[in-house]
């Protein structure tokens, strides 16, 4: 008779997780959406942050990949797309 008891118990608590799972999932939630950056061949673009840190150049951009040109030595450079849009404003371009 215990072990029938344990073995609904277990069952019921089983059913309530499940329950208020579901529960969860239908209410909204906040979430952080990234979206990709729409580069255009000439932009002028500094990143910070990152080993890429810097001014660039957008030489290239396809679906999957941006070629960037570092203004000083000239070096261009292709990688997958990495950028995300924070901010947009107005500075002296190469930066000091």
């Amino acid at each position: 008779m215990f072990a029938l008891n344990k073995k609904r118990a277990y069952s019921q608590k089983k059913r309530l997780f499940v329950f208020k799972k579901e529960e969860e999932d239908d209410m909204d939630q906040p979430v952080i959406v990234f979206k990709p950056y729409p580069f255009e061949v000439g932009q002028k673009i500094y990143i910070d942050g990152s080993r890429r840190k810097g001014d660039w150049e957008v030489m290239d951009v396809t679906d999957n990949k941006v070629t960037l040109k570092c203004p000083l030595s000239k070096k261009e450079l292709t990688w997958d797309r990495f950028c995300y849009f924070v901010e947009e404003k107005t500075t002296k371009w190469p930066s000091e």
